[in-house]
C-alpha cells in the first residue's frame, strides 16, 4: 500500500505565506522541504527548525494532541524532542493547526548499519523509561496503542494475511497466539509515544548516541510494552538485551511486559510489511522486526535465550 495522497497541496509558499501572516520574523529564513510522510509534511526552516504541517485530515486531531502535550512531556526527559516552540492556525486556505519545531541534526536510526545501532541502547532505554509515567485521565486516546492484546488480534490476523509472499506466515501467528494469552498491563495507564520504530529515533552525528525522539503524532497512554517493541524494531539480541536490562533495573515493568513487546514488534512488523511498499525504508524495518522476533524464538528452542 503506498503512502495516502495529500489531501492538501502543502508548497514552500503556501508556507511562507502562513509564516508571514503568524510568524512574521520567522518568514525571512529559508525554507525547503525536508520530508512528506504518511501524516505530516516537514520543511526545514533556516538552521535551527523546521515547520511541521498536516498533510491529511486524520493528522489534523494527533498534531493538536502534541501541540497540547508535547511541552509539558518534553520538560521531564532528558532526550530532545520536537516539541512545538510556535503553533500556528487555519489561513491562507490550508484548514489545520500547524507547527514551528525544533530541527536535529543526525541520521534516522533505520539507516544507521545493524551492528552500530547498539550504542543506542542505553539511551534509548533511558528515554522509554522517563516517558512512562503515570498518565492523567484526560490523556490523548489511541485506540490502535497501548491497549491489551486481544483488542488487536482481529486486526493482526487480517494483517497476516494480507501480506504477499510472508514467509514462516504460521510460525508468526503461533507467537502471536501465544503472547496474546499473557497477563495485561496491570498498572494505571502510562505515557506512550506509540510508535517508536527507527525511522522516529534520529541518532547523533559521529556515532555519539541519540539525538532526539521524533514524531509524537501517536501519543496516547496505556501498556508500556507498546513502546517496548523497539527492542526488535531496532536491535540485534546484543542491543535488545542490554536495552531490556536497562529498562528492568528502573523497576517500572512487570513480570510478562516483554511477552507482549515481543507481540507488538510483530503487529508493527506485519503492519509495515503489509503498508510500505512505495517506502524501502519502512518496509525494510518490517522485514528486519519480523526476523528478530523469530531469531528471539529460535533462541529459546535451543537454549541460548
Amino acid at each position: 500500500m503506498d503512502i495516502p495522497e495529500a489531501e492538501v497541496d502543502i508548497t514552500p509558499r503556501l508556507v511562507r505565506l502562513l509564516l508571514a501572516d503568524q510568524h512574521p520574523d520567522l518568514a525571512g529564513l529559508p525554507l525547503s522541504p525536508a520530508v512528506h510522510g504518511w501524516d505530516n509534511a516537514l520543511l526545514r526552516l533556516g538552521d535551527a527548525l523546521a515547520v511541521r504541517l498536516p498533510r491529511r485530515e486524520r493528522a489534523a486531531g494527533l498534531a493538536l494532541n502534541e501541540q497540547s502535550r508535547l511541552g509539558e512531556i518534553a520538560a521531564r526527559l532528558d532526550t530532545p524532542v520536537p516539541a512545538p516552540v510556535r503553533v500556528g492556525v487555519p489561513g491562507r486556505g490550508y484548514p489545520w493547526h500547524w507547527a514551528v519545531v525544533p530541527w536535529f541534526e543526525g541520521r534516522l536510526a533505520a539507516e544507521v548499519p545493524a551492528a552500530d545501532r547498539d550504542a543506542l541502547a542505553g539511551p534509548l532505554a533511558d528515554f522509554a523509561v522517563g516517558l512512562h509515567a503515570p498518565a492523567p485521565a484526560d490523556a490523548p486516546v489511541n485506540p490502535f496503542r497501548g491497549v491489551p492484546l486481544a483488542e488487536r488480534s482481529a486486526g493482526f490476523r487480517l494483517r497476516l494475511e494480507s501480506v504477499p509472499g510472508l514467509a514462516h506466515r504460521d510460525r508468526l501467528a503461533g507467537v502471536w497466539e501465544g503472547a496474546a494469552a499473557a497477563p495485561p498491563w496491570p498498572g494505571p495507564p502510562l505515557w506512550l509515544h506509540g510508535d517508536l520504530h527507527p525511522a522516529n529515533i534520529l541518532a547523533a552525528p559521529a556515532g555519539h548516541g541519540l539525538a532526539a525522539v521524533l514524531d509524537f503524532g501517536d501519543l496516547t497512554s496505556g501498556d508500556p510494552a507498546t513502546d517496548l517493541a523497539v527492542a526488535w524494531m531496532l536491535f540485534g539480541p546484543a542491543g535488545r538485551s542490554a536495552f531490556r536490562a536497562r529498562v528492568d533495573a528502573a523497576g517500572a515493568v512487570d513480570p510478562h511486559v516483554w511477552t507482549r513487546a515481543r507481540a507488538w514488534a510483530l503487529l508493527f512488523g506485519v503492519l509495515l510489511s503489509a503498508h510500505s511498499d512505495d517506502s524501502p525504508l519502512l518496509a525494510g524495518i518490517g522485514a528486519r522486526t519480523l526476523d528478530q522476533v523469530l531469531l528471539d524464538g529460535d533462541a529459546r528452542e535451543t537454549g541460548r535465550g
